[in-house]
């Protein structure tokens, strides 16, 4: 693993929710970077010397291209099935955003994307929700962008907005039970937001073997 050539401007994709709020809070303080855009439906709410935001309909690409312009991309672009039950639209979000913008990113010459899909995405998976996941993957992956990373989390730690009761109770669990997923299982261990926040700065600024980086990896980058 080596070093890579520091660069300037980050874009940020999802900067409202979890992981992308807490990226954003890294990358302003970075002094790496002069530069954080943002691409989203609605404002984080404050303002930055470094902060440029763009309120756009993330579903037409072709809106905000010519702004789309930096040295990465970092997106953080997610809905849950409680979040959005309707299928199509999931689709939409979880698939159509990452694959719109990355193809963005290689017509815009960006040349580092990475994106937060999850564990056990697999496109040719019988679960609707890992298939689709699974299929952003494959679709980002064609596009051959020189630094590609996609980062595949288990369970999400920290506190949301929205209530997710099943995801919850969940966390509850694996509260209890987390300390017996040893060796291959550690992989599914619940990850702190924080990590995976720190670990695409990490990212963005080394070089690293692997593409996919399972949950257990995003952990090691960071430690």
């Amino acid at each position: 693993m080596l070093m890579k050539q520091k660069e300037n401007t980050a874009i940020i994709l999802g900067a409202t929710g979890l992981s992308g709020g807490l990226l954003l809070k890294l990358l302003l303080a970075d002094e790496n970077y002069s530069k954080v855009k943002l691409f989203s439906r609605s404002s984080v709410g404050f303002k930055h010397p470094k902060l440029e935001e763009y309120l756009v309909d993330l579903f037409n690409s072709n809106e905000y291209k010519t702004d789309f312009i930096g040295d990465e991309v970092f997106c953080c672009i997610g809905t849950t099935k409680s979040k959005t039950p309707d299928k199509e639209t999931y689709k939409k979000i979880d698939f159509g955003i990452p694959v719109a913008t990355a193809k963005l990113a290689k017509e815009n010459g960006i040349n580092t994307y990475m994106v937060i899909s999850a564990l056990g995405a697999d496109a040719k998976s019988s679960v609707f929700y890992n298939r689709v996941k699974g299929k952003m993957q494959d679709e980002v992956l064609k596009l051959k962008i020189q630094n590609t990373y996609i980062l595949q989390p288990s369970l999400i730690g920290g506190s949301r907005s929205e209530k997710r009761t099943g995801e919850w109770l969940f966390k509850q669990v694996m509260k209890v039970f987390g300390v017996l997923l040893i060796g291959s299982l550690k992989k599914y261990k619940t990850i702190e937001p924080e990590t995976i926040a720190k670990a695409l700065v990490w990212l963005a600024n080394n070089e690293y073997d692997n593409v996919v980086i399972e949950s257990d990896q995003i952990k090691k980058l960071v430690e």
